[in-house]
């Protein structure tokens, strides 16, 4: 059967690549993928054909894979972290039935909520969910309820997305929201440039987060009430006690 592979590559440097990930990437004859999706393995296959779409293309970019996978091609779908976490699994999916004769095979990958945590520390130590605060699919409404109903009950968030030229203001915004639920002493940190040059992070309270000027490239971490930075890492308690209030393994 033909195949689409639907690839998480991490990060983006060579170190965060699976092996999984990685035969799939040899095996395909065509990668596809948002350009700087593609531009990250470059280095490792210079020489596989491409075919790149910007923002805003995703449809067609999967729509191509899939025409392409149909004619005997095998393709790799790049996604960047992990295929099925904000990436392009679920759309290849979504269209596969139109496509009786492609296998979509959905490759795992490092999501930004793992590397980025690694970075900074142990910050989702316990409970936790992702929020992006990218309005283009999802309502700003809808957007702001699960921040604050998470808030309300004690997750710890993994922020993607949490700004864009059109959307300078979107992590002010969430904080405000958060702050209606949470101390503005939380501790927060924040990632830039995962396993990629450049890489950067902080940790500091939720108060001074809502004054950082952030990109699409950064993974924001929000504290609970038991988030706290101990020797310089964002640290969140595994959480289980017993009876006596002693911790347990």
């Amino acid at each position: 059967m033909n195949k689409v592979f639907a690839v998480g590559i991490g990060p983006g440097s060579a170190e965060f690549l699976t092996q999984q990930a990685r035969a799939a990437l040899e095996e395909a004859d065509l990668l596809c993928g948002y350009t700087t999706y593609l531009d990250l393995v470059r280095d490792l296959f210079p020489d596989k054909p491409r075919y790149a779409t910007p923002m805003t293309k995703e449809r067609d970019r999967c729509l191509y894979a899939l025409e392409q996978a149909a004619q005997g091609r095998t393709v790799a779908m790049v996604c960047s972290g992990d295929a099925g976490v904000y990436g392009m699994a679920s759309l290849l999916l979504e269209l596969a039935p139109g496509f009786p004769g492609v296998l979509v095979e959905v490759v795992p990958g490092v999501t930004a909520a793992l590397s980025g945590a690694a970075v900074l520390g142990a910050p989702l130590g316990h409970d936790f969910c992702a929020v992006s605060l990218s309005d283009r699919l999802t309502p700003w409404a809808q957007i702001e309820t699960r921040l604050a109903l998470a808030a309300e009950a004690g997750f710890l968030l993994c922020l993607y997305n949490p700004a864009s030229r059109g959307r300078s203001d979107a992590l002010r915004r969430a904080c405000d929201v958060l702050l209606t639920k949470l101390p503005p002493e939380t501790v927060c940190g924040w990632v830039r440039n995962i396993g990629r040059p450049g890489q950067e992070s902080r940790i500091l309270p939720l108060s001074a987060l809502r004054q950082e000027a952030l990109d699409m490239f950064t993974t924001v971490f929000i504290g609970n009430a038991t988030t706290r930075c101990i020797a310089g890492r964002m640290v969140t308690p595994r959480g289980y006690r017993g009876p006596e209030g002693a911790a347990r393994p």
